[in-house]
């Protein structure tokens, strides 16, 4: 936060001292920072791309050699009667989003998993995870949480992978 504060600072000091034509410039150039289009990845789905658009989130972003997925949620459906089931499919999905960047699970480096119930869905979990994730395994966090954004889901895996060729 200071960082950042001092870089406003910064900016409004070298504004002042350009005038306002540079102060529109230097507004101007701000989002030339921003992401690229090309190195956001969006749902196919036009549904969920819609969803996604509204609040405000992508799939992935690449930044350089690494992508950043966003959290995928898992939970069982109604006729699932397991945990499984959920799983696997949250695990198919982010396998989709890492093959549109290029990658697999095996340029995974770091998973950050968020349980409602770590003690309920870690073993069921761990199943299916390790069916995906290969040894050497990434680094992986799993944290309990009192509730996901859907509530319907049970746990939310975010990984971030380093991209092959890089």
């Amino acid at each position: 936060m200071q960082g950042m504060t001092m870089t406003i600072m910064a900016r409004t000091k070298a504004a002042k001292a350009a005038g306002a034509a540079g102060l529109v410039a230097m507004l101007a150039a701000a989002p030339a920072a921003a992401r690229e289009t090309d190195k956001v990845l969006m749902p196919e789905n036009a549904g969920m791309r819609a969803t996604q658009e509204r609040l405000g989130y992508a799939d992935a972003v690449i930044a350089g050699d690494t992508l950043y997925l966003s959290g995928v949620v898992a939970g069982p459906r109604a006729s699932d009667g397991a945990l499984e089931p959920g799983f696997e499919r949250a695990f198919q999905r982010i396998a989709k989003t890492l093959a549109r960047a290029g990658a697999s699970w095996d340029d995974v480096v770091d998973i950050t998993t968020f349980h409602t119930d770590l003690p309920g869905t870690i073993d069921a979990f761990m199943a299916v995870k390790n069916r995906h994730v290969k040894l050497p395994p990434p680094a992986w966090t799993a944290i309990g949480v009192s509730r996901l954004y859907e509530p319907t889901a049970v746990v939310e895996i975010k990984v971030v992978a380093r991209l092959p060729g890089k």
